[in-house]
């Protein structure tokens, strides 16, 4: 699934190609998801992100919320691309397409007014990236699972907003923390660990491209760059690459959800 990187760089590329064109068509064959055609003649004023969520805001008072889910992404001037499902032309006679293989992708359409009340945004946790979320925030979002796995608790859309499997592995392999740690004992020299560890990754991927180890791809189609600067992400049975250490990367479920780590460096806090 598309995390904040993925969703921060197809907005990126939303806001630097198609910002300030008008819709002049729309078509999708999703059944559950309704786009009126009230949104053809609106213009595109800006595009931003809320956690894996993109936010295309219209000149018509609607906001486009999509959410990619396991395979979505948006790709622009692509014909013939495959598993497309959602298309609105533009003005200049292009395509903005979302191709979706599961077909798990959301689309719908909210009042721009009515945004921070969405039953689809507000249950959201602050943003990790934003200037204001400091180390104190991180600790005290955290500390409202004191006794729950690590490893999904950073994934707690309700705690911290956009962080999933991919960038919880990678969070944990640098702060040296093992997934299965709980948040009342770990030390704070490894809270501050992890927070840096966050905002760095979180960063780097998205200097990268974003992660294109699944489907994604930005809207040019292509690949982002991350997945070859994995730590721990889907390495399991390689040798760990943090200088000194011999452990060898592992793999466990935490609750539904693979984790991979190395059992050497990466300390159990129980």
């Amino acid at each position: 699934m598309p995390e904040l990187p993925e969703v921060q760089t197809t907005v990126n590329g939303l806001n630097k190609i198609v910002k300030g064109r008008k819709i002049t068509g729309v078509w999708s064959d999703y059944r559950r998801n309704s786009v009126p055609s009230s949104i053809i003649g609106a213009k595109i004023r800006e595009t931003r992100r809320r956690g894996k969520n993109i936010l295309i805001n219209l000149s018509n008072g609607e906001t486009l919320l999509v959410h990619m889910k396991m395979t979505g992404h948006f790709v622009y001037n692509r014909p013939n691309y495959p598993y497309v499902h959602f298309r609105l032309t533009l003005d200049n006679g292009k395509i903005l397409s979302l191709s979706d293989m599961r077909r798990f992708a959301k689309v719908i359409t909210i009042d721009t007014k009515d945004l921070k009340k969405s039953p689809h945004l507000e249950h959201l946790g602050p943003e990790p990236l934003d200037k204001n979320f400091q180390f104190k925030i991180f600790n005290f979002q955290l500390m409202k699972r004191p006794s729950g796995k690590i490893k999904s608790v950073l994934m707690d859309q309700s705690l911290i907003a956009g962080i999933g499997n991919i960038y919880s592995d990678e969070i944990l392999w640098r702060a040296g923390v093992h997934p299965l740690s709980l948040p009342k004992a770990i030390p704070e020299k490894q809270f501050k660990l992890m927070f840096n560890a966050m905002k760095k990754v979180l960063n780097e991927s998205i200097d990268f491209g974003g992660d294109s180890m699944s489907d994604y791809r930005n809207i040019d189609g292509e690949k982002g760059e991350f997945q070859e600067h994995h730590r721990a992400y889907r390495r399991t049975g390689k040798k760990c690459t943090k200088p000194g250490c011999k452990g060898i990367i592992a793999r466990l479920v935490v609750g539904t959800r693979s984790a991979h780590f190395c059992p050497v460096h990466q300390k159990l806090f129980k």
